[in-house]
């Protein structure tokens, strides 16, 4: 692909946002064709989280506030961004969490993007309900599910991927025990609520990664429920020294209001990116997260990544 081309998409991108902020990472030097030439060339190599810490090698089409049909009476807002290969390609769906927006994940799922994953970043009622936001969750998968050209027709949706921040990450695993068509989940440091969660957690039955902050530091409300509840095929490591905000990356910071603390940092942010889309990638292209499992080897043996669970 043409860096060009790519860094035009990324500079339109932050024109739109206002004062939009792009990390200094740089763009990966891979430079394939088509988005299968990628998915070979990176499951015949040593797979490393790192890697993903760059933006990809692809084109990225940004529709800020894309209106989303839901039925005769309801529409979502959201945020999407298109890869351009034009094969079909897994489609991640992002949620927020606790007076949050989709805003705050706009750099997560334009990098996820950059590396042939299209994106969609939704707006839910950012208080809850969130059994309800993950019920409707699962409605606009079952949607893109039948009809994918709403988004765009070339989405695989036998790979869509479901990701959510905090609460956000429990309306996802509801989403998943209601049913919802999605290849798995994919929570950045889940928070729990309500006496009914063990039980949606108990019938989840598709793969599930959680990238956890720094518990020690940062603790989230209930977030051993998920890996406690959920039967089998969950994932598990933290990421050490990170907060919870952390896990999401904006791309127009929120003003600062005094006597407020943010304790969110660009460089692990950029980390909790890397893992992201590299669970992203394994879910959507192998169906688990075994690649992504592999790819942190070298950091849990530093000791950036800890607390490995699997099961």
């Amino acid at each position: 692909m043409r860096r060009s081309s790519i860094l035009f998409a990324i500079a339109w991108l932050a024109l739109a946002s206002g004062c939009a902020r792009l990390p200094v990472t740089g763009v990966t030097p891979l430079h394939p064709a088509t988005l299968s030439e990628l998915r070979g060339y990176l499951l015949d190599h040593k797979a490393d989280v790192d890697q993903f810490r760059l933006r990809g090698p692809f084109d990225v089409a940004t529709y800020k506030d894309h209106e989303l049909q839901l039925s005769a009476t309801e529409r979502i807002d959201t945020d999407l961004f298109l890869s351009a290969p034009a094969e079909k390609a897994p489609l991640a769906i992002l949620l927020h969490g606790h007076d949050n927006s989709k805003d705050d994940h706009a750099y997560q799922a334009m990098h996820l993007a950059t590396w042939g994953i299209h994106s969609l970043a939704v707006q839910l009622p950012n208080n809850g309900p969130w059994v309800g936001n993950g019920r409707t969750l699962a409605r606009i998968v079952s949607l893109i599910h039948r009809q994918p050209e709403i988004i765009d027709s070339r989405i695989d949706v036998n790979k869509i991927i479901l990701v959510g921040h905090s609460f956000g990450g429990a309306a996802v695993a509801i989403a998943l025990a209601e049913g919802a068509p999605a290849a798995g989940g994919i929570l950045l440091d889940p928070a729990g609520i309500g006496k009914d969660l063990p039980g949606f957690l108990r019938k989840i039955d598709k793969p599930v990664m959680l990238l956890g902050a720094d518990g020690r530091l940062f603790p989230v409300r209930e977030r051993d429920y998920f890996y406690l509840y959920i039967r089998s095929g969950i994932t598990e490591v933290s990421i050490r020294n990170a907060s919870h905000e952390d896990a999401q990356f904006p791309l127009e910071p929120a003003p600062h209001e005094p006597g407020a603390d943010s304790f969110a940092t660009e460089e692990l942010q950029i980390t909790f990116v890397s893992a992201l889309t590299s669970a992203a990638f394994s879910l959507g292209h192998t169906g688990n997260f075994d690649y992504a499992w592999a790819s942190f080897g070298d950091a849990i043996e530093k000791g950036k990544f800890f607390d490995a669970l699997k099961k």
